[in-house]
């Protein structure tokens, strides 16, 4: 055989050697491609190492891997220096532009840039967490952005930096990864309590790195504060590489991506619920940012006239009501239905604002409570929502988490944009206004749908406050669709695909109501194998599928 019909049979084994991650199984090429191997070996060993999962993380059906309160810290320690990334740069824009020697409005531009780079992976990445399996697609991204911000600690150039900074942006969407896997995860009458731990680390992050930043900048440098967080990052990996388990895809048959990306339309226009979410998240997060962007101006002006410092520490009033809020969520949260949580966590907010805003020209007291009412406010939303949503759809559960996220990102740019601007105007009074106006929508769309309601509006399901037992929303009996997949890949490796499917259908809860309507097996079969179903497939209200 010559050395032209051999090169293809080698390039298939070579790709059987990547699906497999086992570099033994490779076909040795022939002598003239031995230097493109060799070339090729660096590359090929970093992916084999990032993809390689120790063998306590694997899958095995047999025994699938719990998620414990240890995973649940550390997917919540992830979220927070995952997340700080966008934020270091906020308190430090002045000392940036002395450093690259350029005007103050070139710098301001980093901000902006990185919201958009952050807005592009949680449309265009986070999808793929219902696709791929998450533990490469998370080590990946997250090696990736600590590579790519090794250029953002040495450069010295803005346009580089400003390029740099677009590009991590985008991969910098693991916690939101991380908050559907936990979704799936988590016991249905825990999954607030879990969740909260992820969303109190997200929250962190972002009031932490403030702080954190403008702390080192004042007394050595911001190139030690981006180091910092380059080795946090791949502490972060290390972690994660060693502890997270591989669980297997929630669509193992595949997806065609676009057709994925327009379903997020398809369960909007489907899912009352999660439309109302979204509308309260975008309402309660515009205040949340606009607090936080005008609290500057606030305490570096009479008759206060704060240094940055001690402005910066004004972030550790908002952490100290993140860290409440798992013991929160427990206790409240997962005893009642979402909404009747979100009402609460709304009325928290309104009252934090209402006295910081009406207060806070003459005493610092004021947006001291503020701060501490509204972050506790904005997170029990935020978990009780995501309790809600997470019931709607478990095999979309990242699509359904792009829809919240993307709105409630939209809410973050338009309470910065607006809070501005009304400070300019009117100071401190005029931008807490419009909070009160915002968190008052927010109420508004909690008092159009009630928890039990099935349609767009109306109250005429009840008004019953507490959750039937073992249910996340209050009313959807859920299994996770992992125990599902044990089922379906115990009958596969007894060569039975079929059995397989229908125990796996029957495990998620869905197969008693196909059984109850005299549906045959073929029908079960379909259901489970209909990938591409937006409304999700494992869920059932009542004993019967959604």
């Amino acid at each position: 055989m010559s050395a032209d019909e051999s090169r293809p049979s080698a390039n298939n084994n070579e790709k059987e050697g990547l699906e497999n991650l086992t570099p033994s199984s490779v076909v040795s090429p022939p002598p003239e491609d031995q230097k493109s191997v060799k070339e090729r070996s660096l590359p090929r060993r970093i992916w084999e190492v990032l993809t390689w999962t120790p063998p306590r993380c694997r899958w095995d059906p047999e025994k699938p891997p719990e998620f414990s309160m240890p995973l649940n810290i550390l997917f919540g320690f992830a979220g927070a220096f995952t997340v700080a990334n966008l934020y270091y740069n906020h308190p430090i824009l002045n000392v940036l532009a002395h450093d690259f020697n350029v005007p103050y409005v070139k710098v301001s531009q980093i901000p902006t840039v990185m919201q958009a780079g952050y807005a592009g992976g949680l449309l265009f990445l986070c999808p793929l967490g219902d696709l791929l399996k998450r533990r490469p697609f998370v080590l990946i991204l997250v090696f990736f952005t600590a590579t790519m911000w090794i250029g953002l600690c040495v450069t010295n150039s803005l346009a580089v930096f400003t390029a740099i900074s677009f590009i991590t942006a985008i991969t910098t969407v693991t916690p939101q990864l991380m908050l559907p896997l936990v979704g799936d995860l988590a016991p249905p009458h825990r999954r607030a309590a879990a969740l909260s731990i992820v969303v109190a680390g997200f929250m962190l992050g972002i009031l932490v790195a403030r702080v954190i930043s403008g702390t080192i900048t004042n007394y050595i440098s911001w190139r030690v504060v981006y180091w910092l967080s380059l080795g946090l990052q791949y502490f972060i990996f290390v972690l994660l590489w060693l502890f997270m388990p591989d669980y297997p895809s929630t669509n193992p048959d595949g997806m065609n991506y676009f057709r994925m990306l327009f379903s997020i339309l398809q369960i909007l226009w489907k899912s009352p619920v999660l439309v109302q979410s979204c509308i309260i998240g975008f309402f309660t997060s515009a205040p949340f940012t606009a607090y936080w962007t005008t609290l500057t101006f606030l305490l570096a002006s009479p008759p206060y006239q704060y240094s940055s410092l001690v402005i910066g520490l004004f972030a550790l009033i908002g952490i100290a009501a993140m860290l409440l809020s798992p013991f929160y969520a427990r206790r409240i949260i997962d005893r009642f239905v979402p909404l009747f949580s979100v009402v609460l966590g709304e009325s928290l907010a309104m009252a934090g604002i209402i006295i910081g805003t009406y207060t806070g020209s003459f005493t610092v007291a004021g947006p001291i409570i503020q701060a501490f009412f509204l972050d506790m406010g904005l997170q029990t939303s935020q978990i009780a929502n995501r309790s809600a949503i997470y019931a709607i759809a478990p095999k979309a559960r990242n699509r359904v988490n792009t829809a919240f996220m993307v709105s409630t990102f939209c809410g973050q740019l338009v309470g910065t944009a607006v809070g501005n601007h009304l400070y300019a105007k009117g100071g401190w009074i005029a931008s807490g206004s419009y909070s009160v106006g915002s968190i008052g929508m927010a109420l508004l769309a909690c008092a159009a749908r009630g928890p039990w309601q099935d349609g767009w509006l109306g109250w005429d399901k009840g008004w019953k406050i507490t959750k039937t037992a073992g249910t996340a929303d209050g009313r959807t009996e859920e299994k996770s669709h992992l125990a599902a997949k044990s089922h379906f890949d115990k009958a596969k490796g007894n060569g039975d695909v079929e059995k397989g499917l229908v125990q796996a259908v029957q495990e998620s809860n869905i197969g008693k109501g196909f059984e109850q309507t005299g549906e045959d097996e073929k029908d079960i079969i379909k259901e489970i194998k209909d990938v591409d179903r937006p409304a999700g497939t494992f869920n059932s209200v009542k004993g019967s599928a959604s």
